[in-house]
């Protein structure tokens, strides 16, 4: 049975196929540390896992979360997007909750995007953005991040009638995979671009609150009159240590928030009330639990840094986000064969750049969450690798 032509050419997940590699050699008795996903390995805040379980024990709560259900979590994403950012937002035709970001991401492109629509994606990037315009039969224009730009977008270097064309700008800051940061004068850029050329701005944001050295990264909806042009995409994974719980959400255009909510409502019903229940304790967690989880992250970074440093790999330490992004040596051509011999070689499994498009090829990404003295021992075994060979 042959499938539809708009998922024919879809490849595999990168990281299901690399877990089979890791759960074989796992099988044969090698020490396999993973440095590759970005699944937080730290717990949420105790609040929060007492409050989903007070919440489930209610006999009231294991239905269907329809309509006024899900009003109490976007009342506190609202709160939350004011105290943090100082941005007003209606949370009832403003917010929407997802099950994950990601699916917000996925359905954007379907409910804007028609076949021969273009979309403007960042590379390297999350891959859900172009798959999720290519799914949609759009096509699909690439901007480079490059180091020389500071991994931003050179919105001035898209051509004209490519501008015109596109309906959906991507962006994402904090940034998967580089781990670069975008300013405020940056995002106005951005708004007033996608302002001149009719496009919708999309900010996938789940960072933001993942900072270093005391980095507070913006919202896209903090520049007057963003919400006429953009939705912004956020999430309790990365933010309080919830990933598996599948809990996010759109905020801004009121007109786009519709769509998606239109979209949700034939293909889920929605978030499991306990687990927004649990979301809207998340975001009055104390600030200290976020200041002594990033002081966390900042020295697994720092320890990843100092590492390959000794390696001759020249890293510039992120101020945000869950990553390292790794130069590989000027004598490789191929991230994903580098990083396949140095999983076999080594044990340590790192994410080839070229997966997150083709200007991530020549380097790797490591994640943070790892414990400390894993990733420490992991870029020990990078380091002498590397310095065995070049």
């Amino acid at each position: 049975m042959k499938p539809a032509q708009r998922i024919s050419s879809i490849q595999p997940y990168f990281f299901a196929q690399l877990g089979k590699r890791i759960t074989a050699m796992r099988s044969s008795g090698v020490d396999v540390i993973r440095m590759d996903m970005g699944s937080p390995d730290l717990p949420p805040p105790d609040a929060v896992v007492e409050a989903l379980a007070t919440s489930a024990r209610l006999p009231t709560t294991h239905g269907y979360t329809l309509g006024s259900g899900t009003g109490p979590f976007r009342k506190a994403a609202a709160r939350h997007y004011a105290e943090r950012f100082e941005v007003e937002l209606d949370p009832g035709s403003e917010v929407i909750d997802l099950l994950g970001s990601k699916e917000g991401l996925f359905i954007l492109s379907q409910v804007l995007l028609n076949p021969g629509d273009l979309a403007l994606v960042p590379d390297p990037s999350y891959s859900v953005y172009a798959v999720s315009a290519e799914i949609a039969g759009a096509e699909v224009h690439l901007m480079p991040l490059l180091a020389e730009n500071a991994f931003l977008p050179d919105l001035g270097a898209i051509p004209a009638d490519i501008a015109k064309r596109a309906k959906i700008l991507w962006l994402n800051y904090p940034n998967n995979p580089t781990g670069a940061i975008a300013d405020l004068d940056f995002f106005a850029r951005a708004v007033e671009f996608a302002r001149k050329n009719d496009i919708l701005l999309a900010h996938d944001a789940p960072y933001t609150e993942v900072g270093f050295n005391g980095y507070q990264a913006p919202s896209l909806l903090q520049i007057d009159g963003a919400k006429e042009v953009a939705v912004e995409f956020n999430s309790l994974s990365k933010a309080y240590n919830m990933a598996g719980w599948r809990i996010g959400m759109a905020l801004g255009n009121a007109e786009v928030v519709g769509y998606i909510e239109t979209y949700k409502s034939q293909q889920d019903s929605a978030v499991f009330a306990p687990i927004l229940a649990a979301g809207e304790l998340a975001f009055q967690t104390d600030l200290d639990w976020i200041v002594e989880r990033n002081r966390i992250y900042q020295l697994r970074r720092d320890a990843v840094v100092d590492g390959l440093h000794t390696a001759g790999l020249h890293v510039q330490p992120p101020q945000a986000a869950l990553y390292v992004w790794v130069p590989i040596p000027a004598e490789e051509t191929s991230s994903l064969d580098f990083c396949a011999r140095l999983l076999e070689d080594t044990g340590v499994s790192t994410t080839p750049g070229v997966v997150f498009g083709k200007h991530g090829e020549g380097y790797l990404r490591i994640s943070l969450v790892t414990e400390l003295e894993r990733l420490q021992e992991g870029t020990r075994r990078i380091a002498d690798w590397v310095n065995k060979r070049y």
